[in-house]
């Protein structure tokens, strides 16, 4: 069952960070991970929302999941979020660009545009 957390550590390992710079005041924490080998297209199992979840319980708090981790729905509610925020984007291998190469939908190998990774 992917919505089922098996091992937490690097979610634990992260909350030190996050509670000092909400603790610091900051405006917003912004997290960005990726998950599995999904070769550059969505596949649900390798959704992060499970971990937002997890993330809101260890926390004790709200945690904004973002269903993509760029783009101009991305941008515009990372611009100007509530004030001690919690942010998780959706995991950045959904896009052929964080590895530079994946498999299409008809399992044809692809390669990331050079001009959208500069």
């Amino acid at each position: 069952d992917p919505s089922n957390i098996t091992n937490t550590q690097r979610i634990d390992a992260a909350l030190p960070t996050i509670k000092y710079c909400l603790d610091k005041g900051c405006k917003s924490v912004v997290l960005c991970s990726h998950l599995g080998r999904p070769d550059g297209s969505r596949v649900g199992k390798y959704s992060l929302a499970p971990v937002a979840k997890c993330f809101e319980g260890k926390l004790s708090m709200p945690v904004n999941f973002l269903s993509d981790c760029c783009g101009p729905e991305v941008e515009a509610a990372c611009a100007d979020p509530a004030p001690g925020s919690v942010i998780l984007l959706e995991n950045c291998r959904f896009h052929v660009e964080e590895e530079g190469k994946g498999v299409d939908q008809d399992g044809n190998k692809t390669k990331a545009d050079k001009g959208k990774t500069a």
